[in-house]
């Protein structure tokens, strides 16, 4: 069994979570039994719920043992993996004293130091200082879906925007740059995640803009990749969105909604499929006001994104788990 151990809500975000179904899905079509650990955030859990996983809410601030004594009833578990930004080594300590190996993802807390497989695919800053036996580093290893490849279309126009800020937006983004394109004239489709709520300073928006220059979906959408195919530019956060807009054709316009943000979006327009539009306390909207290789920009991000980056985790995963679990 592989145990998901995963920190998602409103103040963190969701994108952890959102990219570790990708790899779950990925273990399981493998063969490999899933099961989740996490905060007991109810929007987050009843999304696991969903996707068809056992899921158990505990308190990750606890310091215990709690792990060990789930450990102890679950003792097919070969591989726990952590989604948290910042494990300490207390924790790491508890998980490996029970005999499992640990993974973890991005993870700059002194608990990395203790992990069999550390995989930094978000890490573009300070990459000397990333801890682990074993580093896995860059964009081959970004957990995108392969099924993203059937979404591909290159871009030449801008003619369609696209806001989506994650499952969250924590920082109310989103509102920010709806004006921003109300003041441009310009309308989009407006995708809110499971755990927004800044629904009022939407609502202040369309109240200001003429009838049908927004859409806006407030439960989430069936299918982003979709939605994705049928626009031609995204404004986003700096996290998984925009990797995979880019890897289907889709340039973005990237705000860095944490500090973390900030190095993630500045290698994506490093890597030519996106425009870093600052700090979310300091945006530069001006990108919007002067004519942008959208064309380029589009094939740019297709040819940086390869969509075998799970699979290499995948195999990782279960080279780590002696081909079990």
């Amino acid at each position: 069994m592989f145990a998901f151990c995963i920190e998602s809500s409103h103040a963190r975000g969701l994108g952890h979570l959102y990219r570790s179904l990708t790899l779950a899905a990925a273990l399981q079509r493998q063969g490999g039994v899933v099961r989740y650990l996490m905060n007991d955030h109810t929007a987050s859990v009843e999304l696991v719920r969903q996707r068809g996983y056992e899921v158990d809410a505990v308190d990750l601030s606890a310091s215990d043992g709690w792990e060990s004594r789930w450990l102890a009833a679950h003792d097919d578990v070969r591989v726990w993996i952590d989604d948290r930004l910042n494990t300490t080594r207390q924790h790491a300590q508890v998980v490996k004293t029970a005999g499992v190996s640990l993974a973890t993802f991005d993870d700059r807390g002194d608990g990395a130091a203790l992990a069999d497989l550390h995989v930094a695919a978000l890490a573009f800053q300070d990459t000397h200082l990333l801890q682990g036996k074993t580093i896995l580093r860059g964009v081959d290893y970004l957990l995108l879906d392969p099924q993203l490849a059937q979404w591909r279309r290159p871009r030449d126009v801008c003619a369609r925007w696209l806001i989506t800020m994650g499952g969250a937006d924590t920082w109310g983004v989103t509102p920010l740059a709806m004006q921003a394109l109300l003041e441009r004239g310009v309308g989009a489709t407006v995708v809110l995640g499971p755990a927004f709520l800044h629904g009022d300073a939407v609502d202040a928006v369309l109240a200001c803009a003429p009838k049908g220059r927004f859409t806006v979906y407030r439960e989430g959408v069936p299918s982003l990749y979709e939605e994705m195919f049928r626009h031609d530019v995204a404004i986003t956060a700096g996290g998984m969105t925009p990797f995979q807009a880019n890897a289907i054709g889709m340039p973005c316009v990237v705000v860095a909604t944490e500090v973390f943000e900030v190095p993630v979006a500045q290698e994506l327009e490093r890597m030519g499929g996106s425009l870093f539009s600052g700090f979310r306390t300091d945006i530069d909207w001006s990108i919007l006001d002067h004519p942008q290789p959208w064309g380029e920009m589009s094939r740019a991000g297709i040819q940086a994104m390869d969509l075998q980056g799970c699979g290499r985790v995948c195999n990782a995963l279960r080279t780590l788990a002696g081909g079990r679990a």
